[in-house]
């Protein structure tokens, strides 16, 4: 599509006496075309109207450029048609498309981030799932990327559950009870909530216990570090689960130290001021914003504290172009002030931090609550999919054949598939509701639905490959103009368009930053290929031709889907 843009650049060139290079853009489905050209900014240069300057340029494209098959003119928009064997040979182009050229950006994503008090839940699922789509597709972009977790694994609501369990838990451990590790230490965040209204003064022994901890008292610390290596191996497990990963993990008590020291020298910088009770301010009203705490009076740090400290560490040590923050829409006014705080302590770098801000996962009932245990736990959740999908899989007979590990490893990656791509085909900035039973359908604009397309195209190329394999040994022998495809049909042509667009699609979804526009292109791709297969015999096509064509479209239909959905971080099946 560069040549092409490249060719009618030179043509207006030629045209106008002077270079004026205008993007191509898709040409919207309710006109007729495949490109479309805006002609306002050619109007100096034309002196005649809208109109006129687009009928002009397309007479003049179509007698300079051969891959312009026709235009039409709708006011000052000129919508081209290409040629079969332009969109030929743009397939040809992207067949082997794998990633784009690198482009030298280091690109740091943090996603998860979760706290040491309790296990991973529906809302932490579409942080994973959004964080590590995000990190894979600026990958496929050309940046390096560095996928990073941030644990808060300090703080007051870690002490809760801390505090909870050396008081009721009657020395339980996960071996003892049974449960895994972060499902045992987040019973104890919710005691420690069910017991607050009827002894108050549970709060203020929270906060005691923090302060200890930051004393390092030896107990305390003890307690600290057993309590949390229960809940990292719970993690794991739920991560593995997932299928997200990580290149580096921070932790809250090894950045917040740096926080402070960073608190220290916006004071003595005059940036920040101490109120009589000891704790430290930035005043923002000027910008529009608040006060803003950043150590409490007893010394101890908040999140903004590590916030800043572990900025200015991951800056130093990656020399990043971007910092992404993934994190849900409840903390926008956080990563302002942050980002305003950064600007203050005179850190260049501080825009190039960015905050993707997501919205919730809601139920029907209403928005979870961790400290009521109202959440939707994220392990029970992963199963419950793999089980409604090797039932739904059942019911509908696409288990039919298979061995029991087969059946296993396919309810596998379709419950997951499901998940995933019901809560990653939603723009990342809207609230959804989630609705396990609509997610794992074989029809519509679901994962299933298209791991399903896979599945049938793999085994069109299972049952075409001695066919295929024997063309193939013809063309090699007789050359590659011993019987070409002159045509293809609307379907076909649909097709190749589509297959073609991929690489902008990737483009695209790193712009914006949402996983969204890959998923929805999978579904259109998915769709059009099944109406394709309706409408277009393949395997039973008697043209040897239009036959090794058609397999040569079903194959690249199944390797973009599968480019695609990897980027999502689903699986796709060859069976089903």
């Amino acid at each position: 599509m560069k040549n092409l843009e490249q060719k009618i650049t030179a043509a207006i060139g030629t045209l106008y006496g002077e270079k004026c290079e205008l993007p191509l853009t898709k040409t919207r489905r309710e006109f007729a075309g495949d490109v479309t050209l805006v002609v306002f900014p050619l109007l100096k240069a034309s002196r005649k109207s809208p109109e006129a300057t687009a009928m002009k340029v397309g007479e003049c494209l179509m007698r300079d450029i051969p891959e312009i098959k026709e235009f039409n003119v709708v006011k000052g928009f000129l919508n081209l048609t290409l040629t079969e064997s332009f969109w030929m040979n743009q397939l040809a182009m992207t067949e082997g498309f794998n990633r784009h050229d690198d482009t030298g950006r280091t690109v740091m994503v943090e996603y998860s981030s979760p706290n040491t008090n309790k296990p991973l839940h529906l809302g932490h699922v579409r942080n994973n799932l959004l964080g590590y789509s995000v990190a894979q597709i600026l990958e496929a972009a050309g940046n390096r990327v560095v996928k990073v977790n941030l644990v808060n694994d300090r703080g007051i609501h870690i002490c809760k559950s801390m505090l909870a369990w050396q008081l009721y838990g009657n020395g339980e451990t996960p071996a003892s009870s049974g449960m895994k590790g972060d499902h045992l230490v987040g019973k104890y965040y919710v005691e420690f909530n069910n017991r607050l209204a009827e002894d108050p003064s549970l709060q203020e022994k929270a906060q005691e216990m923090l302060r200890k901890w930051e004393a390092r008292d030896p107990e305390v610390y003890a307690l600290w570090e057993t309590m949390n290596g229960w809940v990292y191996e719970g993690f794991d497990v739920t991560y593995k689960a997932l299928g997200v990963s990580f290149d580096k993990i921070y932790y809250e008590s090894q950045t917040y130290l740096l926080g402070k020291s960073l608190v220290e020298e916006g004071l003595a910088k005059g940036i920040f001021y101490r109120k009589e009770d000891g704790s430290v301010w930035i005043d923002l009203t000027a910008d529009g914003l608040d006060e803003k705490l950043l150590l409490r009076g007893d010394g101890t740090s908040v999140y903004m504290t590590q916030d800043l400290g572990t900025a200015v560490q991951r800056f130093s040590e990656e020399k990043l172009d971007q910092l992404i923050y993934v994190v849900g829409n409840e903390q926008n006014y956080h990563f302002q002030v942050l980002k305003l705080i950064l600007s203050k302590l005179c850190y260049a770098w501080s825009d190039a931090i960015h905050h993707l801000s997501y919205g919730m996962v809601e139920l029907p009932e209403g928005k979870m609550k961790s400290r009521e245990g109202t959440v939707v736990d994220a392990d029970d959740l992963i199963d419950g999919m793999i089980d409604t999908a090797r039932r739904m899989s059942e019911e509908l007979g696409k288990l039919d054949g298979v061995s029991p590990e087969e059946a296993a490893e396919v309810s596998r990656r379709v419950g997951l598939g499901a998940l995933k791509y019901f809560l990653l085909k939603v723009d990342p900035k809207k609230t959804m509701l989630f609705d396990p039973k609509e997610s794992i359908d074989f029809n519509g604009n679901t994962g299933p639905f298209i791991q399903y397309t896979h599945a049938r195209i793999c085994s069109i190329l299972r049952k075409g490959a001695s066919v295929d394999g024997a063309e193939s040994k013809r063309m090699r022998d007789e050359g590659p103009d011993a019987a070409p495809c002159e045509t293809i049909n609307a379907q076909e042509l649909e097709l190749v368009k589509l297959l073609t667009e991929y690489p902008r699609i990737v483009t695209e979804a790193a712009a914006e930053l949402s996983p969204a526009v890959v998923a929805n292109y999978g579904y259109e791709l998915a769709k059009t290929f099944n109406g394709f297969y309706h409408d277009c015999p393949i395997l039973r096509e008697e043209d040897a031709a239009k036959r090794d064509f058609r397999l040569r479209l079903s194959r690249q239909v199944a390797r973009t889907l599968c480019l695609a959905m990897g980027l999502l971080g689903i699986e796709l099946p060859e069976k089903m």
